[in-house]
């Protein structure tokens, strides 16, 4: 994920301390129910996409617009699957250190041409779910959220 500008600028004057961010994924799905995958240029691993809001932009727009940036795909917000505080701060290599409060959205893609369209990336793609590649623990749960109905998932949710 590249740092956005604001950040950058934060960073001059807070160093590397913890910055508590706000997070947006986006868990895209096209018209056969496959879901956008792009493998991170940062760590190699595939990943489901997403990125961090500019100042003053709705985390739905975030969402198109990191897919957007990321794979060249089009596509539309159908509902919030998860708000997720993450427990765990992330020390990036040049040690910055993050902590984010994710909101997960559920897309329909209005357009399947995907392609690396940044530096972000090394690959997209598209992937049954039967097919997945190797994916960390929280992209795997986002997405099983994203293939129910039902409200919203949170942290503390009380059982059905």
């Amino acid at each position: 994920m590249a740092t956005p500008d604001f950040i950058r600028d934060l960073r001059l004057s807070a160093g590397h301390q913890l910055l508590y961010l706000p997070g947006v994924t986006a868990v895209v799905f096209d018209d056969r129910g496959r879901v956008l995958l792009g493998r991170r240029a940062d760590t190699g691993t595939w990943s489901v996409i997403g990125g961090i809001p500019e100042p003053g932009e709705q985390p739905a727009d975030c969402a198109v617009r990191e897919v957007f940036e990321e794979t060249h795909v089009r596509c539309v917000p159908e509902r919030v699957v998860s708000v997720h505080g993450i427990e765990k701060p992330v020390t990036y290599p040049n040690g910055d250190v993050c902590q984010f409060m994710d909101i997960t959205f559920r897309c329909r893609a209005v357009s399947d041409d995907a392609r690396v369209n940044d530096d972000e990336s090394l690959e997209v793609g598209w992937f049954g779910l039967d097919a997945l590649p190797p994916l960390a623990d929280f992209a795997v749960f986002r997405i099983k959220q994203a293939t129910q109905e039902g409200p919203a998932w949170f942290e503390g949710m009380p059982k059905a």
